[in-house]
């Protein structure tokens, strides 16, 4: 399976200079080490064919359609979305024309993510309090 040219979407978002050269090839260390993920995580990727590279035999190539591509699951990942959703969120930047109601379902699917953000910040915050507090009380009993 070959994935267009992501020229539309999301791409904005994660694109860079690395990605306008169509012919660059990077292995799959290459993309762990520019990431910071393991090995395992790019293989866990494949399995679930969110990115499909190329094969030279045992090796594994990756495009620079394929790097953006993976910078969009990791974006995704990092604001909390799990894999079925990154996975929706791929299916439909995959599209080569996006309609009106698709544009619409993401960004009902990033304010959504907005929301349970905000109230883990929410939480987190609570929590810091709650053991200030709780630490100020500890040391006062020094």
């Amino acid at each position: 399976m070959q994935y267009q040219a992501i020229s539309v979407g999301l791409a904005a978002l994660v694109q860079d200079s690395k990605d306008n050269a169509s012919e660059a090839v990077f292995r799959i260390g290459d993309l762990a080490r520019e990431f910071g993920i393991t090995l395992r995580a790019l293989r866990f990727y494949e399995d679930r064919k969110l990115l499909i590279p190329a094969r030279a035999g045992s090796t594994r190539l990756y495009s620079a359609e394929h790097r953006q591509r993976l910078k969009l699951i990791l974006l995704a990942k990092r604001v909390g979305f799990s894999l079925t959703e990154i996975e929706e969120i791929l299916k439909v930047n995959d599209q080569e024309n996006l309609s009106a109601g698709s544009l619409k379902k993401l960004i009902e699917k990033f304010k959504g993510q907005v929301s349970v953000l905000s109230d883990q910040k929410h939480e987190i915050e609570q929590a810091l309090k709650e053991v200030d507090e709780t630490v100020a009380y500890l040391e006062a009993q020094l």
